[in-house]
């Protein structure tokens, strides 16, 4: 095994985590502010894909596709909402609703299974062929996310946000509206998994039918990946970058196993174990804690 070629690969590693480090940062909206598992993103994350995909093959410019990207997702995440809060389907469920029509809407956007936006045809914002400007342009987008967030759940409206997702009722009973905010902090985290979507099929080149499978395993296991590294710091910036740092670290890790020579088929298996792993470390300090008290007890 040559290690120049790990080296060679952790630009690219970078540079993915980079995007799915904005789709992460949807998901902690919804899993860690609001406190609600949406399935959504499987599917707003191939949407914002193909819009951008089609709009750029249909002459728009890169920047503006990405944007109606953004729009894209919050319709996706609006519809979850609306599921949940007005016709009071679980949440859980919404999701997996809106995400299996989803799949039906993207074949609709698309028209078949996979658009191509070659870098050589269009000028696509960033592409696979040059991981540096890559970097350059994913980091960006992340840092103005970030200053959004953070802005956002700094107002009056964030924090009635912020207060749903702790406690809905106290939140309800502060006068808050709780139903408009769950719509509202789906709506954020779903735009902005169409926005990584948007960034994600300029870079690979591509948007496909199944780009989105398995997205939110891997944001949460960047979120899990960045709780437990940054979990002790309570600035809610530091949390979001540690939400993207969580997926350059899952991505840079994933590059290793693949070096060390893991099939892809069993890519699936090991994002399904990191991501226990990583929610069970919580509870495996309790139990070290317990058995370190215990000895030194006897």
């Amino acid at each position: 095994m040559n290690i120049l070629s790990l080296l060679n690969s952790l630009p690219g590693s970078v540079a993915q985590g980079l995007i799915w480090g904005i789709l992460a940062m949807g998901i902690y909206v919804t899993y860690k502010v609001l406190d609600i598992a949406d399935l959504t993103v499987d599917g707003s994350l191939c949407t914002g894909g193909a819009v951008a995909a089609v709009m750029i093959a249909g002459g728009v410019e890169p920047l503006v596709a990405v944007l109606f990207a953004i729009f894209a997702g919050m319709a996706a995440g609006l519809v979850t909402g609306v599921l949940h809060t007005v016709f009071k389907i679980p949440a859980i469920l919404s999701g997996i609703l809106t995400q299996l029509a989803l799949y039906s809407v993207n074949m609709r956007i698309m028209g078949k299974s996979n658009v191509t936006i070659s870098r050589t045809k269009y000028d696509l914002l960033l592409t696979s062929f040059d991981n540096t400007t890559a970097i350059v342009v994913s980091a960006v987008f992340v840092l103005i996310v970030v200053i959004l967030l953070y802005w956002f759940f700094g107002t009056e409206l964030g924090c009635a946000v912020r207060a749903t997702g702790g406690n809905e009722r106290m939140a309800r009973a502060q006068g808050i509206n709780t139903d408009r905010m769950k719509v509202l902090g789906l709506v954020i985290s779903n735009g902005l998994v169409g926005l990584a979507g948007g960034i994600l099929a300029q870079y690979q080149g591509n948007a496909d039918i199944n780009m989105g499978r398995g997205a939110i395993v891997i944001g949460l296991a960047a979120v899990v990946i960045g709780e437990v590294t940054f979990g002790r710091i309570s600035n809610f910036a530091v949390r979001l970058f540690g939400t993207t740092f969580g997926a350059i670290v899952y991505y840079a890790v994933l590059a290793f196993v693949l070096w060390l020579g893991l099939e892809t088929t069993d890519l699936k298996l090991f994002s399904a174990i990191t991501v226990a792993v990583f929610l069970s470390v919580p509870q495996l300090k309790k139990i070290f804690g317990k058995v370190r008290t215990r000895k030194g007890g006897c």
